[in-house]
């Protein structure tokens, strides 16, 4: 087998050169630590060596951190307890050495790899936009276990840390010199130079002068009160954050509690065993199962078997852009580097469009995410203008116009005279079939669906929807742009509402039927907020748009049936102008833009004022169960092409909780008999609405499950 490591000796300094083969990124495998215990053997025994410098040889990876494969499969507490010391006893070798080391830091630098160089006695990054440091753990539903819970918060403070460690946050290589992770940024030609000199300098005896924390928390890690403090208020604001449904940051938080109170050995225990209990539990399998399914999708082209190439895209047309149409545009720009071209029926529309891209493109450099050149650069790949000149170059066009069959169907039958041939047609429709779109098209193999969600730069989630008559060259394109694009893609079949909005829809009926019977706005949001979801149905329907939402219902229920109808509250909110947070009127008042408490002149154009009387007992399972029963319909229908995207696409699409594992794990979890039964007491109180779905029935008889073990 391959090294992954190699290690030579120039003028006294031990270079150690990491590079895992046959993988993408450098990970810390069972391997790759044997690797290294025998190489740090061997340089602590060897009298001429005076130094070493850890480097990475992959393009874009230091080290990614642990082996996601190793901790996936730990079957006990006992088992997760022995990988994470063996990984802790590693670690403490660079810092033990007795020889200084120098992490030169080039590509991602996440988890154990962050740890580890936290170990070495110096570290030296390259700036360079792939150069992200952090410890994500948390997001895996475990913690840093070997060392990251006490060396990062005695190295930049006990806050900074906090901030990191508790969301998992990866930040580039300029704020971590800022903050004193890094102690050298330099330009990624002479990373190797300036970490060859820093060792020099390290061996004969030099000290490095280190930026103290600011005097805030110079006192607090010094301060006991003060301490308490600061871990008090960080675990209120974790409560509120996760709900208490995510165990990882609170057990981190302890992690770095214990160890600054009674040391580093200490805490290094506490972390051990937090970690042998987080990773055999329920939530961290769930996440690292989702963690496994985008990592798939990144690699899936799209279509099963063998598929074309995707044709190259790097010049993009946007027709119609609003909000959406812009920022489609602007993160075409940001991450996929293509020249985009945007049209609209007015200058005035163009120049609007035009100043949301360029507002996200600051957001970016004011965040540091982009350099003034990167900057200056991307934003001349934006231009505009009314006609349909400039679209005739274009590789994909996206349109982003009002959701209206009409309106969509004249926008592609004058665009498909104005493109080549080779050109994908996309519609970013949210609801309506893109078969009805494509009709009178000369080519309609080449037509699509592209459904982005908003806000298109946060939103992970792309549905592309594909025909009957979509041709796998279209669809193979479209799906590898929007991985260019980073989106997490699941390609969807033809149908109304595809799959997002095929769930959303009778989940948002239903939160409207419990306001026409009494329910308050509140319990109903905070009900749902309390079984997992970032934001209730109310609250999420104030944010797309209460004209959206109603539009997508009504092509939902003209398609499926009367299971699917909506009420009548929605239309009447539209009639007195509510359209939610982008007019500042919906169910919710607002102030300056920010949504405050319930309007409660709502009540009175719904007709329904809340009633104390009603149960609260069933809101819960009535919401969630609707969505639940019309995910095993659709995917039964084949709306999806397995579960793996059907959970993906409802975890990132609707943000079901990531800690449930999406809709179809959960109900592997619940027990199908189980949700049978629930969904048959509440067919028999609340309507034919709820009676289970024929295939559910079926599959609860005969013991089948949709994640088979």
């Amino acid at each position: 087998m391959t090294a992954a490591l190699t290690a030579r000796v120039e003028r006294g300094i031990a270079w150690l050169e990491l590079d895992l083969p046959a993988e993408p990124v450098n990970k810390i495998t069972r391997g790759v630590r044997e690797e290294f215990e025998r190489v740090l053997d061997r340089l602590a025994s060897d009298p001429d060596v005076r130094a070493g410098i850890l480097i990475s040889r992959k393009a874009g990876s230091f080290i990614a951190g642990a082996d996601i494969d190793e901790f996936g499969g730990l079957a006990s507490r006992g088992e997760a307890h022995a990988l994470v010391r063996g990984g802790q006893v590693l670690v403490t070798r660079f810092a033990t050495l007795g020889k200084p080391m120098v992490a030169a830091i080039n590509g991602a630098c996440l988890g154990g790899g962050l740890e580890t160089a936290l170990a070495c006695t110096y570290r030296v990054a390259a700036d360079d936009p792939k150069t992200l440091i952090g410890l994500p753990e948390v997001q895996l539903g475990i913690l840093p276990a070997a060392g990251g819970c006490q060396r990062l918060p005695r190295l930049i403070g006990v806050r900074a840390a906090l901030d990191l460690i508790l969301a998992g946050k990866q930040v580039p290589a300029r704020r971590a010199h800022r903050i004193g992770i890094v102690d050298e940024l330099v330009h990624p030609a002479i990373l190797d130079r300036v970490a060859e000199e820093a060792a020099a300098r390290l061996a004969s005896g030099w000290q490095p002068k280190r930026r103290r924390a600011g005097l805030g928390d110079f006192a607090l890690d010094d301060n006991p009160l003060g301490r308490r403090l600061v871990f008090s208020s960080a675990r209120k604001q974790v409560l509120k954050k996760t709900g208490g449904h995510y165990p990882a940051p609170l057990a981190a938080l302890q992690a770095v509690e214990h160890g600054m109170k009674h040391g580093m050995e200490a805490g290094l225990d506490v972390e051990a065993s937090l970690f042998a209990e987080l990773a055999v539990s329920a939530v961290s399998r769930n996440l690292v199962r989702i963690f496994f399914a985008t990592t798939a999708l990144k690699k899936d082209p799209g279509l099963p078997g063998d598929t074309p190439a995707p044709h190259p895209v790097s010049n993009l047309g946007v027709v119609g852009v609003g909000f959406m149409g812009a920022s489609i545009g602007a993160v075409a720009v940001m991450k996929a580097q293509a020249d985009v071209r945007f049209k609209d029926r007015d200058v005035p529309s163009v120049g609007r469009g035009l100043a949301v891209a360029h507002r996200l493109l600051d957001e970016q450099r004011e965040r540091h995410r982009l350099t003034r050149f990167e900057h200056r650069r991307l934003s001349r790949l934006l231009s505009g203008g009314v006609g349909w000149d400039g679209l005739g170059r274009a590789d994909l066009v996206i349109e982003a116009v009002f959701e209206d069959l009409e309106l969509k169907q004249q926008v592609f039958a004058e665009l498909e005279a104005q493109v080549g041939e080779r050109c994908v047609l996309a519609s970013n429709t949210s609801t309506i079939p893109i078969a009805e779109i494509a009709q009178g098209l000369q080519r309609p193999d080449r037509m699509l669906g592209m459904h982005f969600f908003s806000p298109v730069e946060k939103m992970p989630l792309l549905e592309v929807i594909v025909s009957e008559g979509t041709a796998p060259w279209a669809t193979v394109t479209a799906a590898a742009f929007g991985r260019k694009m980073g989106k997490t893609v699941i390609v969807v079949r033809d149908s109304p509402g595809f799959w997002v909005n095929r769930l959303l829809a009778p989940y948002l009926n239903e939160a409207g039927r419990l306001l026409q019977e009494g329910v308050a706005v509140e319990t109903i949001d905070k009900t749902m907020v309390k079984f997992g979801f970032p934001v209730g149905p109310i609250t999420l329907i104030d944010e797309v748009g209460l004209d959206v939402a109603l539009n997508a219902s009504k092509v939902l229920h003209a398609a499926l049936g009367d299971r699917l109808q909506p009420t009548g509250g929605l239309q009447r909110m539209l009639e007195d102008g509510r359209f939610g947070r982008k007019n500042q009127r919906g169910f919710f008042r607002y102030e300056g833009g920010k949504r405050r408490d319930v309007d409660m002149a709502a009540y009175e154009i719904i007709g329904a004022h809340p009633d104390p009387q009603v149960p609260r007992d069933d809101v819960q399972p009535r919401l969630v169960y609707i969505m639940l029963n019309e995910a095993v319909r659709a995917l039964h229908e084949g709306i999806v092409r397995n579960t793996r995207d059907g959970d993906i696409g409802a975890v990132f699409g609707i943000g079901f909780p990531a800690f449930r594992g999406g809709p179809l794990r959960y109900l592997d979890e619940v027990g199908l008999p189980q949700a049978v039964a629930t969904l048959e007491t509440l067919a028999q109180q609340y309507g034919d609405r709820f009676a289970p779905c024929e295939r559910l029935v079926s599959m609860a008889r005969t013991g089948e499950a949709f994640h088979p073990q």
